[in-house]
C-alpha cells in the first residue's frame, strides 16, 4: 500500500523536495508504525529544505523534524494500536524519515503519549517549537524565576517559539517583554498576552557587555548579538535561556554578567532532551497552556505548500504556528 511524502534529494549543492508515493517497504527500522495525521514547520525543517544547515546526513530522505498521528503497529511496550502520538526532533529529518508522509514508523523511545485534552493536530500547532518554549519555561523555573522577580523577555516573539513562549509565560502570571521585527503585529503579540512590545532593532546590534538591568529572565531563540544585549541587561541572579539562531551562531559577550550579576545561561537542546524531561515537557504545556491562545498563533497547509512555508520562515515572514495536515 503506498503513502504520500515529501522526499527531499540532493543533486551536488542543491536540495530539491518533491512530493511522491512511497511503499511500506521504503520505511525505515522502528518497533512501532503510525498513521500520521499532522507534521508542522519549524526554523529548523526551513533549514534542512533550503541547505542552509547540514540538517540531513543522508539522502533521499522524507524531511519534517515533528509529526503526530494514530499507532497503526506496535511491539514496543506501553504503546499500543490505537494510542495518539507525539514526536519530536530525535534523528527525524536529519538521520530517520520524519514528518512529512502519511507513515512513519520509529523507535518506540521517540514516541510521547499526548496528553489531554490536546488533538493531534494539536500536538502540531505546539510541536518542537511549543515543546521548546515549555523547556525555557521549566529552565526559568528551575533558576527561581518566579514572576514576582520582574519581566521576561521573549525575543523572535513572531515565530514559533516566540509566540508560545508569549502565551504560556502571560497565562503563568509572569510580565511579558516581547521583542520583534514586526510591529505592524504588535495586536497580535498584545493578544497572546504582551504587556509591552519592543523593536529587535534595539538588542540586534553590538552593544556594551554589561548595561541597565532590565528583565529577571528571557526566553532567546535568536542568538548573536541580540543575545548578548539580553545577557548584559539582565539583572542580578536572573536567568536566560538560548534556544535558537535565528540571527546568528555566534555571540559576543564576555564573563562580566556571568561574575557581576550572577547570571545564568541555560542552553535548551530539544532534538536529544532525555524522555523524563519530554514527558514533564508535555504534561505541562496540556495544564499551562490556554487552547484558544494556541488557536491564535496556527495556520494549516498541506504538504505541496511547505517548501514555500519553510523559505518564508527562514527570511523573517511566518506568523506563529504553521501545521502541516498531511492528508490534505
Amino acid at each position: 500500500m503506498t503513502f504520500k511524502a515529501l522526499l527531499a534529494s540532493k543533486a551536488g549543492d542543491k536540495i530539491s523536495s518533491n512530493l511522491v508515493e512511497l511503499d511500506e517497504k521504503d520505511l525505515m527500522p522502528g518497533d512501532v508504525t503510525i498513521a500520521v495525521d499532522y507534521s508542522t514547520v519549524n526554523f529548523k525543517d526551513g533549514l534542512a529544505l533550503s541547505g542552509r544547515a547540514d540538517v540531513i546526513k543522508t539522502f533521499p530522505l522524507v524531511a519534517g523534524i515533528d509529526l503526530s498521528g494514530t499507532v497503526e503497529a506496535s511491539s514496543y511496550p506501553g504503546i499500543d494500536v490505537g494510542d495518539k502520538v507525539v514526536a519530536n526532533s530525535w534523528g527525524l529529518s536529519q538521520t530517520h524519515h520524519g514528518g512529512y508522509a502519511q507513515k512513519a514508523r520509529l523507535s518506540g523511545d521517540w514516541l510521547v503519549k499526548i496528553p489531554q485534552p490536546f488533538s493531534t493536530k494539536d500536538a502540531m500547532a505546539l510541536g518542537t517549537a511549543g515543546y521548546t518554549a515549555m523547556l525555557c519555561v521549566l529552565a526559568l523555573e528551575h533558576g527561581g524565576i518566579t514572576p514576582d522577580r520582574g519581566d521576561i523577555l521573549v525575543t523572535g516573539a513572531n515565530g514559533g517559539v516566540g509566540s508560545i513562549a508569549v502565551a504560556l509565560l502571560s497565562g503563568l502570571g509572569y510580565r511579558v517583554v516581547a521583542s520583534t521585527g514586526r510591529l505592524e503585529e504588535t495586536g497580535y503579540l498584545r493578544d497572546l498576552g504582551a504587556a509591552e512590545i519592543i523593536d529587535r532593532h534595539i538588542l540586534s546590534e553590538p552593544g556594551a557587555p554589561v548595561a541597565a538591568e532590565r528583565w529577571a529572565g528571557v526566553v532567546d531563540s535568536v542568538g548573536s548579538h541580540t543575545l548578548a544585549n539580553a545577557i548584559a541587561q539582565t539583572q542580578y541572579r536572573g536567568v536566560v535561556t538560548a534556544c535558537g539562531l535565528a540571527q546568528g551562531l555566534d555571540l559576543a559577550t564576555t564573563v562580566l554578567p556571568f561574575i557581576l550579576r550572577n547570571v545564568t545561561l541555560a542552553g535548551i537542546d530539544s532534538v536529544n532532551a532525555p524522555q523524563s524531561v519530554r514527558l514533564e515537557a508535555w504534561m505541562r504545556l496540556a495544564r499551562d497552556l490556554d487552547l484558544k491562545q494556541l488557536a491564535r498563533t496556527t495556520k494549516v497547509i498541506g504538504l505541496a505548500e511547505v517548501p514555500d512555508i519553510a523559505a518564508s520562515i527562514l527570511e523573517g515572514k511566518v506568523q506563529g504556528r504553521t501545521v502541516v495536515d498531511v492528508n490534505a
